[in-house]
């Protein structure tokens, strides 16, 4: 039996301008147990580099966050990074670990799930993959919406709708950062789905229509690495240009949680009898 976790009582730690949950993956079963037992709804973001990167210059993308029931750590380089500042989180919960790792776990408890994203016709077969792995597993419907849809006032409403007329217990969102954190964020109530989570391309490593690195690869944290190696041309930029913001972002993260210790470490040694 999961127990309820309201996100009242989830610790958080606060790094390089986000506030990660402070979470396990059993944690974040019972905080989805309680958003559907409850019907609280609520979304889940997973902060990576290029996310800590895109926060510092987009206000909307800040929103989204702000108003995340969840934020967790995406990626062994955010973990290091964590690490590195003395603020150390549980694990790593990329979204496209969670795709299989929730599917498991609705299937588990009779809980249904939705693929929203992707390209054509590859929610579809995720889902066929899926019901293969958990045979119990209920799919409520897949849907790739057209490109852009979200700048449409009647495709959004669209899209909104057949997840509203679906009302799966837990929504995987594959569009692209910050798009999908932004749709959640304005969207995730009139969805009627209880859970929303961005899982970028989670959906598509399901499907296999893109391969995920060894596990191996992932615990060193070349991941990053092997994704450039085989979509050069699409992620060159983001890896290579943009995502080199982070150093700066890394290093005052570090001096501030420095310039903390040293200052809390004055103040017990000023109250000290002598």
């Amino acid at each position: 039996m999961c127990v309820v976790v309201s996100p009242l009582h989830i610790p958080r730690v606060e790094l390089f301008g986000v506030s990660f949950s402070h979470i396990t993956f059993s944690e974040v079963c019972a905080f989805v147990t309680g958003c559907i037992e409850t019907c609280s709804p609520a979304y889940i973001v997973t902060p990576n580099v290029d996310h800590i990167c895109q926060l510092q210059r987009n206000p909307d993308f800040q929103e989204a966050y702000a108003h995340a029931g969840l934020v967790l750590a995406d990626g062994t380089a955010v973990l290091w990074a964590a690490r590195l500042c003395g603020r150390p989180l549980p694990e790593k919960l990329s979204g496209s670990d969670l795709v299989p790792r929730l599917s498991a776990f609705a299937a588990a408890h009779d809980y249904s799930i939705f693929l929203l994203g992707a390209a054509p016709g590859v929610a579809a077969q995720a889902a066929e993959r899926l019901r293969a792995l958990f045979p119990t597993l209920r799919v409520a419907g897949v849907y790739s919406p057209p490109f852009g849809f979200a700048r449409d006032e009647r495709l959004n409403a669209e899209t909104v709708e057949i997840v509203r007329r679906a009302s799966p217990d837990i929504c995987f969102v594959a569009f692209s950062a910050p798009q999908q954190e932004i749709w959640m964020h304005r969207n995730y109530r009139a969805s009627g789905a209880r859970v929303m989570i961005g899982v970028g391309a989670g959906i598509d490593f399901v499907a296999g229509v893109q391969k995920r690195a060894p596990e191996w690869v992932q615990r060193a944290g070349g991941e990053w690495l092997w994704r450039l190696m085989h979509e050069p041309r699409r992620l060159w930029r983001r890896y290579l240009v943009e995502d080199i913001r982070f150093m700066p972002i890394l290093w005052r993260e570090f001096r501030r949680q420095r310039f903390q210790k040293r200052g809390k470490s004055t103040s017990c040694n000023q109250g000290e009898p002598e």
